[in-house]
């Protein structure tokens, strides 16, 4: 079983078919997908699954806080299963893939009082940019 799946079978998710076939397209590390991709991949599981029940699924699954919706350089909105493991996105700037990464350092420590201007900071996302060993060639 999937971790996704796991921790919304544990939340009491009602978990059917089509939701079940999301969840699973969505697991793994370095996950990133498209809506379009997430139905694509679905329907191959279940060919029945339509575009609305994973436009759905993805919103509920971000409502809960199961999956983050990333959004780089206008490119169409990713969802990302890995929620509760914090991390920060290597994003390649030629063609659109995004990793992972797990940077030593806590970038909320990090920030200086002075360049603070009073802000109490709750949360911090920092995205690196970069070329894909592909489009770097």
């Amino acid at each position: 079983m999937s971790d996704l799946l796991a921790r919304l079978r544990g939340r009491g998710w009602r978990v059917t078919s089509q939701r079940r076939v999301v969840a699973e397209v969505l697991d793994g590390d370095h996950v990133h997908l498209t809506a379009d991709e997430v139905h694509a991949r679905a329907a191959q599981l279940l060919p029945e699954i339509s575009r609305a029940t994973v436009y759905n699924t993805l919103a509920e699954l971000a409502s809960l806080g199961e999956v983050l919706e990333v959004s780089t350089d206008g490119r169409a909105k990713r969802y990302d299963p890995n929620a509760h493991r914090p991390h920060q996105h290597l994003v390649c700037s030629n063609c659109g893939t995004i990793r992972d990464v797990h940077p030593t350092g806590d970038p909320l420590a990090d920030l200086p009082a002075e360049e603070r201007f009073g802000f109490t900071v709750s949360e911090a996302q920092i995205t690196y940019r970069g070329l894909c060993p592909s489009c770097n060639g």
